[in-house]
């Protein structure tokens, strides 16, 4: 019998110290960068979506991916596009990110809540926005390592 699957991810992470340092004038680029990474990686970016100190990713992987190592690659080459390609050397992610399986049945809502990033941050920072994402799916976290 062939393995058959549906894995799929709502990834988040941020600039280093959540600097502001996302464009306007760049940040499509930027998410289509990231989405033909994953590509590459033999994964689908089904939604990106983001603001100038962070980006949503909604990914689906195969059983073969190991997470850490898709988040190492998509993170250190994108790091090294936006050095190369936009010139902007200073330009760091942060270590870590936040990672939630999605179910088929929200894919869609997951998929317009990235979309509307902008729309949606203008209510709430990406702070608030995180710990609520933490809570509602009962990741116990801490709170020193979402400064």
């Amino acid at each position: 019998m062939s393995a058959y699957h549906s894995l799929t991810y709502h990834v988040t992470f941020s600039t280093k110290h959540r600097t502001p340092w996302i464009e306007d004038a760049w940040v499509e680029r930027l998410h289509s960068y990231l989405g033909g990474t994953i590509k590459q990686m033999d994964g689908i970016a089904l939604t990106i979506g983001g603001v100038e100190d962070h980006v949503h990713l909604l990914i689906s992987l195969k059983t073969t991916h190991r997470i850490s190592d898709v988040m190492r690659d998509v993170k250190k080459s994108s790091s090294m596009w936006v050095h190369e390609e936009i010139g902007f050397s200073p330009f760091e992610w942060q270590d870590g990110y936040a990672i939630f399986t999605v179910s088929p049945t929200v894919r869609n809502v997951v998929s317009r809540y990235i979309a509307n990033q902008k729309e949606h941050l203008r209510k709430i920072s990406f702070r608030e926005e995180l710990v609520r994402m933490l809570e509602e799916s009962g990741v116990v976290y801490d709170p020193k390592y979402l400064e």
